[in-house]
């Protein structure tokens, strides 16, 4: 991660794919998988999971259950990932870096309040733009495969659904191409106006040139994806 701190979590599938066939309640468990996997790391219960990603992930979520288990389509489900993700990852940025990293452990504390917006901005991307593609392209045919394989569990709305007749191939590719773009539009940013010099002074060039790789990478990735979607359309 460029600014030293957040995940690469591509497990997002699993909360994603449980609040599609249980509903919003039992995520409350699936979000204590953040902090098993952060104690694990750190080899103790880790204040910042308890603090940022308990209330963010639940609360986003159990929005997405929420969304789908009144009227499932697929398309609600890409419009759910898409704002779920969103949510879910900002409140997470902000509770992480304004609560946990500034007042609790008083490390950004001497930060001015750009660079603190900047660094929930970036994090709210970066987990948005990587957590995406995993939603998006796995997540549906484990649906289906758990809806084939045990019909008993999956609600009858998700069952008579077809991934293969009904998934909307144009909103899923745009669901790939627009985020994407935005992501190349701000590595752009970055490197061609004053924001990335005021990054560089306020994080360090290094920071600043792993951000600009993170966008285009990530950015070009998605883009890819998606135009091939279309292509293939």
């Amino acid at each position: 991660m460029p600014w030293g701190f957040g995940q690469f979590r591509p497990v997002v599938i699993i909360p994603a794919f449980f609040a599609t066939i249980f509903g919003p309640l039992p995520i409350g468990v699936i979000a204590a998988i953040g902090i098993i996997a952060d104690s694990v790391k750190h080899g103790y219960v880790y204040p910042g999971s308890l603090i940022a990603a308990v209330p963010g992930n639940f609360l986003g979520f159990y929005l997405f259950g929420h969304i789908l288990r009144k009227r499932f389509t697929w398309g609600r489900f890409i419009f759910a990932s898409h704002l779920t993700l969103t949510l879910a990852n900002l409140v997470v940025a902000a509770l992480y870096i304004l609560v946990y990293k500034t007042i609790y452990m008083g490390q950004l504390s001497g930060l001015g309040r750009g660079s603190l917006t900047l660094l929930v901005a970036g994090l709210t991307l970066w987990w948005f733009i990587t957590m995406l593609p995993f939603v998006l392209l796995v997540t549906p045919p484990l649906i289906r495969a758990a809806a084939a394989s045990f019909p008993s569990v999956v609600p009858e709305d998700v069952r008579m659904h077809s991934l293969s007749r009904e998934l909307p191939e144009r909103g899923l590719a745009l669901s790939m191409v627009v985020p994407g773009l935005v992501m190349v539009l701000l590595g752009a940013v970055v490197t061609f106006t004053g924001l990335g010099t005021f990054m560089a002074a306020s994080f360090g060039q290094g920071t600043k040139t792993l951000i600009e790789a993170m966008t285009y990478l990530s950015g070009g990735t998605l883009s890819l994806i998606g135009s091939t979607i279309l292509i293939k359309k």
